[in-house]
């Protein structure tokens, strides 16, 4: 058995609905995607993960759809099943490209019982004993008038629903699921503001400013010291969308020095992966190009 990971070839990495705010600029253009330092950058990420003793599983292109690239929002797995996500419009098709894959590996797949949009281990994250769901406002992306230059915005929502609370909580039981709401729309999954990581998996690196109050005291109450705060430069350079292999945690290049100390004082060993292109343009980074499926 090996630790096993799939991640979506990034050949036909690019912008298509520009569904999320690092995808567009100020003036809500679309941006334009590097190619080749995406593939580099890519690859770079699947050497370290196989220099670290991980199985990765390739997901092929589809011209049609980029977002492949993110395969975190595929789903989830917990035990023998993988349960698929209730992806939006936009990424919908990708969804019998993961069930096709993931069944070819050995895990039985199956849907949810709630219809609600949900994308997701980016929003259902283990955490030592309990699960973290996190989720947001639900919208309708859409142009709005504001005062100031440019005089417009785009608003994009977030992507998980409350909705989906009781179903997950019949999954997970007898575990504990956490409710936690984001109210930044720069942080839509919440794998971009969380990451539970550590010897036993125990700690949580979080941004708290992508959270609601309430989420942000919940958090603090259920796991005190074990909570590793993030400043508000590495929260928003997604220092949180990192991964753990063992005793290595992969992170986003460009965190601050302080906080490669804090983790490896927590006894993990912080080694950063230039995964920029995917950050802006994609608004994912290098957790979010991994979807992890555990033992195979």
């Amino acid at each position: 058995m090996a630790r096993t990971v799939l991640m979506g070839d990034p050949s036909f990495f690019r912008i298509k609905s520009g569904s999320n705010p690092h995808t567009r600029d100020r003036f809500g253009r679309r941006k334009r995607v590097d190619s080749d330092r995406a593939l580099a950058q890519w690859s770079g990420l699947k050497t370290k993960l196989e220099q670290q003793g991980v199985r990765v599983e390739v997901l092929p292109a589809d011209p049609d759809l980029p977002g492949m690239v993110f395969p975190a929002n595929a789903g989830f797995r917990h035990g023998r099943f993988f349960y698929l996500s209730n992806l939006n419009p936009a990424r919908a098709g990708e969804t019998a490209h993961y069930q096709r894959k993931i069944s070819e590996l050995g895990l039985e797949v199956r849907r949810l019982s709630s219809p609600h949009p949900f994308e997701g281990e980016a929003d259902f994250i283990p955490a030592g004993e309990v699960f973290l769901f996190t989720y947001g406002q639900l919208e309708q992306p859409r142009w709005v008038f504001r005062p100031g230059f440019p005089p417009y915005r785009r608003v994009y929502g977030f992507r998980s629903d409350v909705r989906l609370l009781p179903a997950l909580r019949e999954i997970a039981h007898p575990r504990e699921v956490l409710l936690l709401e984001l109210i930044d729309e720069r942080h839509y999954h919440g794998d971009t503001v969380l990451c539970a990581f550590g010897p036993r998996n125990e700690q949580v690196m979080v941004y708290l400013e992508g959270l609601s109050p309430e989420a942000a005291q919940a958090l603090k109450a259920r796991f005190g010291d074990r909570l590793l705060p993030l400043s508000r430069e590495d929260g928003r350079g997604f220092a949180a969308n990192s991964f753990q292999v063992g005793p290595v945690l992969l992170m986003p290049d460009g965190a601050s020095q302080g906080l490669y100390e804090q983790v490896r004082a927590r006894g993990v060993i912080p080694f950063p992966v230039d995964v920029s292109e995917f950050m802006d343009k994609g608004g994912g980074a290098l957790k979010c190009m991994l979807l992890d499926l555990g033992n195979l």
